[in-house]
C-alpha cells in the first residue's frame, strides 16, 4: 500500500537550501508532508503524478517555496520604549546626556522590573506576529532586561509561554551579563558572582535556559568576567553564544571559540586572525545590520574574510528597544546586501540554514529536505533575491509550521 500523505504542495518552485553553494533550486516541484516531517520532494511533479496520493493539497501556482526563515538573535520580551532617547540623539543629545537623564538600557530595565508577565507577554506576542507575517518560523528570545533573579525569570518565562502558546518554536537564551545593573554600579565582579552563583543556576532548574549569552565590550564586561560566565554555564552543561566585536576587539570570539560557542553576533571589529578558530569550533557568525545601520556605525564586519573561510554566516534582526527597534527579517537581508555587501544567497542562507546552525538546530530546520520539520513559506516572488530586493512589502502568501498551515493570505483549494 502507498503512504497517504498529510499534506502535498505541489506547482511549486523550491529553494531547498540544502546545497553548500546554490539554493538548490528544483522547478515544477512538490513536497509531500506526514507527521509533520517531509517525505519526499519530487521533481517534475507533471510526470510524476502517481506519487501524490493525499488528502489534501495545495496548488503553489508557480510560486517560490523556501523553508521557514529563523531569527536567531533577539531581545523581543522587554517593557517600554526608547523613542524619546532617539528624538534626543537626533536633536544633539549625547551618550552621556541621555544617560544622565536615566535613559539607555537603564530605562529599559527599569520599565521590564515594572511591567508585570502578562503585558509582557502581550507586548511580546504582538512583535513577534509581525515576524510571523513575514515567515519567521523560529526564533530565539534573550533575558538580559532584568538583570535580577525576579525579573530575568519573569522575561524567561514569557519567552517560553510563546513558545507553548505561538505557533512557532522559541529558544531561550539567558543574557544576565548584559550590563551592570544600578544596584551594582562600580561592582562589576560582584554582579556577575550574582549571576554565576545564583541568578543562572536557579534558572536552569527550572528548565528555562536552553543557551547561555554575555555582552563583552567596553561598556558591558571584560574578557575575564565573561569567561567566568563561560565557565559557569559549561559546569551546568549550557552551551553558550556572544556578543563580541561591536564596538572594540577584546578577543571575545577567539575565547569563545574555545567553548564551542553557537555564535558570535555582530563582529564587525572581528579580527581576521580569529576566523580561524570560529571556523574550527564551527561558531557561526552572526551579523545584526539593523544595529548597524540604527547606531550609524561604519567599521563593517570582515565578510570576504569569512567569506573566505568558509564560515557559516547567519542574519539576525537584533530586535531590541535601544539599537535595532526592527521587527522585519527581510529588511534584514536587503540591508545585510546593500550595507554588508553579501549576495542574496548569502542573505537568504543568513536566514535559514545558517540560522538554524546559530541555534543547533540545523539537523531538523533550515532547508527543504526528506526528514527534517515540514517549516515553509510560500512566496509571492518569481526568484529568490526578490527577498533581498525589496525594500518594503511583503510577498509571503503562507506560512507551514511541522505541516499546519499558520498563517494564509489566501482561501486555498483542499480536497478533504
Amino acid at each position: 500500500m502507498s503512504l497517504t500523505y498529510d499534506l502535498v504542495i505541489h506547482n511549486v518552485r523550491i529553494a531547498t537550501m540544502a546545497e553548500s553553494n546554490s539554493y538548490g533550486l528544483i522547478e515544477d516541484a512538490a513536497i509531500c508532508i506526514k507527521d509533520g516531517l517531509i517525505q519526499k520532494v519530487i521533481a517534475q511533479v507533471s510526470r510524476q503524478s502517481g506519487e501524490l496520493e493525499t488528502e489534501s493539497v495545495i496548488d503553489g501556482q508557480g510560486r517560490l517555496l523556501t523553508p521557514g526563515l529563523i531569527d536567531c538573535h533577539t531581545h523581543l520580551v522587554y517593557g517600554g520604549n526608547r523613542a524619546n532617547e532617539y528624538e534626543m540623539r537626533l536633536e544633539g543629545a549625547s551618550y552621556e546626556e541621555i544617560a544622565k537623564a536615566g535613559g539607555g538600557i537603564v530605562s529599559t530595565v527599569k520599565a521590564t522590573r515594572e511591567t508585570s508577565k502578562d503585558e509582557l507577554f502581550k507586548a511580546a506576542a504582538k512583535r513577534l506576529s509581525y515576524l510571523i507575517e513575514e515567515g519567521v518560523t523560529c526564533i530565539e528570545i534573550k533575558s538580559g532586561y532584568g538583570l535580577d533573579l525576579e525579573t530575568e525569570q519573569k522575561m524567561l518565562e514569557v519567552a517560553h509561554e510563546l513558545d507553548q502558546f505561538s505557533p512557532i518554536e522559541v529558544s531561550k537564551t539567558f543574557l544576565g551579563a548584559h550590563a551592570v545593573p544600578e544596584e551594582y554600579k562600580g561592582r562589576a565582579d560582584e554582579y556577575i558572582d550574582l549571576v554565576c552563583d545564583t541568578i543562572m543556576p536557579e534558572l536552569n532548574r527550572q528548565g528555562l535556559i536552553d543557551c547561555v549569552d554575555a555582552f563583552c565590550e567596553n561598556i558591558g564586561f571584560n574578557l575575564a568576567q565573561t569567561e567566568k560566565v563561560f565557565a559557569k554555564a559549561k559546569s551546568l552543561g549550557l552551551p553558550v553564544k556572544l556578543h563580541a566585536e561591536q564596538l572594540s576587539d577584546l578577543g571575545g570570539s577567539a575565547m569563545a571559540s574555545q567553548y564551542g560557542a553557537w555564535s558570535v553576533d555582530h563582529l564587525e571589529f572581528l579580527s581576521e586572525s580569529t576566523i580561524n578558530d570560529l571556523k574550527r569550533s564551527k561558531t557561526v557568525a552572526t551579523l545584526l545590520p539593523g544595529a548597524f545601520y540604527f547606531l550609524n556605525e561604519t567599521q563593517l564586519p570582515p565578510i570576504e574574510a569569512l567569506r573566505k573561510s568558509a564560515v557559516p554566516i547567519a542574519i539576525a534582526t537584533d530586535s531590541n528597544p535601544g539599537s535595532s527597534p526592527c521587527l522585519s527579517l527581510l529588511l534584514m537581508m536587503n540591508m545585510a546586501t546593500t550595507l554588508f555587501k553579501m549576495t542574496p544567497l548569502e542573505a537568504l542562507k543568513g536566514v535559514t540554514i545558517n540560522a538554524a546552525k546559530a541555534l543547533r538546530r540545523d539537523d531538523t530546520l533550515g532547508s527543504i529536505e526528506p526528514g527534517k520539520q515540514a517549516d515553509m513559506v510560500l512566496w509571492d516572488v518569481s526568484s529568490p533575491a526578490e527577498l533581498s530586493y525589496r525594500i518594503a512589502g511583503n510577498p509571503c502568501f503562507m506560512v507551514i509550521k511541522k505541516g499546519e498551515i499558520i498563517l494564509s493570505h489566501e482561501v486555498v483549494n483542499a480536497n478533504d
